[in-house]
């Protein structure tokens, strides 16, 4: 079976599981087992690598074993006991309870190392106070789990394959689940074609540095932040030399932000995640009981994100919006836009996806608008086919931005035509990505498709 079929059996399956489960709901589920099974097997191999039998495991891989507790927590940054292990679950047959699946996540929280807290803490928390939806009673909730663990079993959790299944297995349920989930899936995911256009786009600019930090104001599922990565990281002679930055509002969301983080093989160490409001409290780095002497500015290579639509919020006046203006309260499409922007350094490259009324909308909106072409910052306008993005139908457009530029000129691209439909919604295909890529790079002038307008012409 390739790893198309197996997503999508595991997808066909999962979905009828679910009964009356919400899909936006059900995801934190499937998605967080998934995640258990991804860290557990991953000590497991390891230490079979190393030598270990069962019969070692089982006497030794043990909390009181304070020596192998430390071992695990310095090489993954956590540690798995033998008894709360995905392949124990299985080996327990009917023996297995739901309660097994609550004292692991309690003590997975508990021996986390307290370098990596804020990748690991809370983040099986969802899927913890979920698991009593999976039934009225223990005996149910325990059936259901034990046909979601058989469920996922088949998925292979590291790349012997040569390609990454786990990934494409993980962002294939994402993507189904999100396209199920209604309005409800613009919180947590980006098409993956449309990521594209942004990652190549990012990449061909940062093609020629030693390392990288890049950052997601809102993260959602991690999977914008990771196709960036990926994308830059085809540039360097070594993966780990990308730094990977994520906030995220919803507490759900931020855990498949970290989840999916993780499950790429991205180090803890490279992995700089934080729950919180991006416009309330900017980004400063800070520890919750020491604001004011840990605050630490961030300052990136690349900001990616694909926020919230005209969403509203509580202006206030600080150093990302001076020189530019503060968005109406009705709509913080460009309260994001400018938070993006201030957060890159001099020579950096941001793309954001924004509603197309922010290319046209008056007052505030307007003022912000001249501002950001006076000052030459907008590089790229591409607009994007409608009913591109799951849970809304409006019109879309990726902008391109960079805080210093040589020219004064905007490439402007109308992609809205370039699309396949696949079932209510449309889609970009391969040859529409490398066109609208492809134009931004060489800033093309292609006849009823882009054209560079001059400054002068756009005032």
């Amino acid at each position: 079976m390739n790893k198309q079929e197996l997503a999508a059996r595991i997808w066909e399956s999962a979905n009828n599981m679910r009964s009356k489960i919400e899909a936006n709901e059900y995801k934190d589920y499937i998605l967080g087992f998934i995640f258990y099974k991804f860290l557990s097997d991953k000590e497991e191999n390891d230490l079979r690598k190393d030598g270990w039998d069962e019969e070692t495991m089982k006497e030794y891989l043990v909390e009181t074993d304070a020596a192998t507790v430390k071992q695990c927590q310095d090489r993954y940054g956590y540690f798995i006991e033998y008894k709360n292990l995905f392949s124990t679950w299985l080996k327990m047959g009917s023996d297995f309870d739901v309660s097994n699946v609550r004292d692991a996540l309690s003590a997975f929280n508990r021996l986390i190392n307290e370098n990596h807290k804020k990748v690991f803490e809370k983040i099986f928390e969802t899927l913890d106070t979920g698991l009593s939806k999976l039934g009225d009673n223990s005996g149910a909730q325990t059936k259901a789990i034990s046909k979601l663990i058989a469920l996922i079993d088949p998925i292979p959790m590291d790349d012997k394959q040569g390609y990454d299944v786990l990934g494409f297995i993980y962002e294939y349920l994402i993507s189904m689940f999100a396209a199920n989930a209604g309005k409800k899936a613009g919180e947590f995911y980006t098409p993956h074609e449309v990521s594209l256009v942004m990652s190549q786009i990012v990449a061909d600019h940062l093609k020629d540095r030693d390392k990288i930090e890049i950052y997601d104001p809102t993260s959602g599922s991690g999977s914008l932040l990771i196709n960036i990565g990926q994308s830059v990281a085809k540039y360097l002679d070594d993966k780990d030399k990308v730094k990977y930055y994520a906030q995220e509002l919803k507490e759900n969301t931020y855990s498949l932000t970290r989840m999916n983080l993780v499950m790429r093989g991205i180090k803890p160490y490279n992995i700089v995640a934080r729950n919180g409001d991006t416009l309330a409290d900017d980004w400063p780095y800070f520890e919750e009981n020491d604001k004011e002497n840990t605050y630490e500015a961030l300052f990136v290579d690349a900001v990616v994100s694909n926020p919230p639509y005209s969403q509203k919020w509580d202006p206030k006046e600080d150093a990302r919006f001076s020189n530019y203006g503060i968005a109406p309260k009705a709509k913080a499409d460009y309260a994001f836009l400018l938070h993006d922007l201030y957060h890159l350094k001099s020579d950096g490259i941001m793309t954001i996806v924004l509603p197309h009324g922010v290319l046209f909308r008056g007052g505030e909106e307007g003022n912000i608008r001249r501002n950001l072409i006076e000052n030459d910052n907008i590089d790229a306008i591409i607009g994007l086919p409608a009913n591109i993005f799951f849970g809304t139908g409006i019109p879309t457009i990726i902008m391109v931005l960079k805080k210093k530029r040589e020219r004064s000129d905007v490439l402007i691209i109308d992609a809205s035509k370039g699309f396949v439909k696949v079932g209510k919604n449309n889609k970009l295909r391969a040859s529409d990505i490398k066109k609208i890529v492809d134009t931004v790079i060489k800033r093309e002038n292609i006849d009823k498709y882009s054209r560079v307008v001059s400054k002068e012409e756009i005032r």
